[in-house]
């Protein structure tokens, strides 16, 4: 396997983008260069997305192990708007049902010549064991392992919010729902850190926030009034009940009742702010209808830019693997050439 910039298994020799797996350890200029590539894709006059060539005969195959609707759909999308082949695995009549262990699963697949996986694990670290195990000119995208990482979610996030707000590192942005859970809030915690946003919040009950929750670089609130005061980018997140172990909240309604999103708290933020939600939206547990559905939501917008920035994370990777086939062949030419020049001075 080709050598690796540092302990990130992401990054090729040249420190550029080889898999997709998390956020952490990445620096500005690697999201950055995602955000302006998902503009390029995006037509400006209609905001319509493009369709282009990038990927054409490369063949991409998508393992959804948990349901998934907007995740799945967009990167299919995306995935046909680069004109790659794309195939998507049925988990439910796959040979992992049959007892197929997940790595013979990707050696399988890898053998009918796939170029890159898309994958979604219930167990965290699932993206990141793929990535270990791939062929060399392989890779890998997380699209959601277990409570671990959501990258592609975050990136499309903060893609909405600089579309709206433009530069992040003077906003205040808060996140609201069930902190302890959620792998789209890390994923956007670190996003919002390398981007320098001004100020990060996390509101929600003592219950839904990890352990030592500063120690994420976030001002922590336990009261929405609060935590709302003058924020320029409000982001609900569901309850994630599927990862609860027991019941941490007394009842639904009493945390809409303390933490949903109405209308009358959303006057608390900035005039101009806007309201964001990764879905499924739980209507009348984290947010209201008439919020969602209100001048200030942003929520559909998201979905459709999600299309871009993974079309911009996929054309990204691709285009990185072919710099690098370059890189070795002109430092093999070099080499070769070095060689002649030694056996000659030999002569």
């Amino acid at each position: 396997m080709s050598k690796l910039a540092g302990p990130n298994i992401q990054l090729n020799e040249l420190g550029k983008l080889k898999h997709f797996i998390t956020l952490e350890g990445l620096k500005a200029h690697h999201l950055t260069e995602i955000l302006d590539t998902a503009e390029s894709f995006i037509n400006p006059a209609t905001n319509d997305i493009k369709k282009v060539p990038l990927l054409r005969g490369k063949s991409i195959m998508n393992l959804f192990f948990e349901p998934s609707t907007r995740t799945r759909t967009t990167f299919e999308i995306a995935e046909r708007r680069l004109s790659a082949d794309v195939a998507s695995l049925d988990i439910q009549t796959s040979a992992t049902k049959k007892g197929e262990s997940l790595l013979d699963t990707m050696w399988n697949l890898q053998a009918m010549q796939a170029n890159m996986f898309v994958i979604r694990h219930s167990e965290s670290g699932a993206a990141h064991f793929f990535a270990k195990h791939v062929a060399p000119d392989v890779h890998v995208l997380n699209a959601g392992d277990g409570q671990h990482a959501h990258p592609s979610q975050a990136m499309l996030d903060m893609f909405t919010i600089r579309k709206h707000k433009g530069d992040i590192y003077d906003l205040k942005v808060a996140i609201v729902g069930d902190v302890l859970h959620s792998r789209v809030v890390r994923s956007q915690i670190q996003a919002l850190s390398i981007l320098e946003a001004r100020e990060i919040r996390v509101i929600g009950p003592k219950t839904l926030m990890p352990s030592h929750p500063e120690a994420m670089g976030v001002h922590v609130y336990h009261n929405m009034e609060e935590g709302l005061k003058d924020v320029d980018v409000i982001i609900m997140v569901r309850l994630q009940n599927e990862r609860m172990t027991s019941a941490l909240i007394p009842s639904e309604k009493e945390f809409f009742k303390l933490y949903g999103l109405t209308e009358k708290r959303l006057k608390l933020a900035k005039p101009d702010a806007i309201v964001m939600h990764p879905g499924p939206i739980n209507r009348g547990v984290e947010i209201d209808s008439a919020v969602a559905d209100g001048p200030q939501s942003v929520i559909l917008e998201q979905v459709t830019y999600g299309i871009a920035v993974r079309m911009a994370v996929m054309s990204i990777i691709m285009s990185n693997a072919a710099q690098l086939k370059q890189h070795q062949l002109e430092q093999q030419q070099q080499a070769d050439l070095d060689l002649e020049d030694t056996a000659e001075d030999n002569q």
